[in-house]
């Protein structure tokens, strides 16, 4: 049985790409900061474990990855989803704190989460690490220059970890979601949301369930040929 761990699987995006992969046949580890999300989301699943981590803490991450390994022995997929889009505010006036505690979640995170789980797949040889970036990382929000930064950055960390494990088994790709109907969408400002609605020829945000399908497939052993790439998931936004 494969094993997949989940960041930030409490609640949208990642609870719903944590009851994919559990409906794909996955044990899955839901991982989240409010331990709380994370158990009533793992209780709805048949084979899932609830897991408190904070992934900007590199001791939190090696936690996380030991009860992995002590409740199912093997780690076959990684999904970094954890994240936080920080306030809406022009560069000039944007609060230091904010800046280093968005680039801390968004960016920190997906390397300790790597760095911690890559060698567990290297020693078997296979695994497939998935990490949620965005739209706002290929065009760059107004005021979000913290987020914007932040997945330009882990798309960069994608191209550079695919290259560095092309040969071992373990293949890394990113997704780069436009807006999503999620809970996070609270968070911005009614004018940030209709600029990037506005952005999107489609006319409307993704679905929650278009963002695990493409998540599923890059974490199946039917994506063999898929590396170091970005997966536009924006209705049509994305220009390359």
């Amino acid at each position: 049985m494969r094993v997949g761990i989940v960041t930030g699987a409490g609640r949208g995006i990642g609870a719903a790409i944590a009851t994919r992969l559990a409906a794909d046949g996955l044990a899955v580890v839901v991982a989240d900061i409010d331990l709380a999300a994370a158990e009533r989301h793992a209780a709805s699943l048949a084979r899932a474990v609830a897991c408190e981590v904070d992934v900007s803490r590199p001791d939190s991450v090696r936690g996380m990855v030991q009860r992995a390994l002590d409740q199912f022995e093997r780690i076959d997929v990684l999904v970094n989803n954890a994240g936080i889009t920080g306030p809406a505010a022009p560069l000039s006036e944007y609060p230091y704190e904010e800046w280093r505690r968005v680039l801390s979640v968004d960016l920190d995170g997906v390397f300790n989460c790597c760095q911690a789980v890559v060698p567990h797949m290297q020693a078997r040889g296979s695994g497939r690490i998935v990490n949620i970036a965005s739209i706002a990382g290929k065009e760059g929000n107004p005021n979000m220059c913290a987020y914007s930064a932040a997945k330009a950055a882990v798309i960069g960390l994608t191209k550079s970890l695919g290259k560095e494990l092309a040969t071992s088994g373990v293949l890394v790709n990113c997704v780069t979601p436009a807006v999503i109907e999620t809970e996070i969408l609270r968070e911005l400002t009614p004018e940030a949301v209709q600029y990037m609605l506005q952005r999107v020829p489609m006319g409307r945000p993704g679905r929650l369930e278009e963002a695990a399908a493409l998540v599923s497939w890059l974490a199946s052993e039917e994506c063999s040929f898929s590396t170091g790439a970005v997966f536009d998931l924006s209705g049509g936004r994305a220009t390359y």
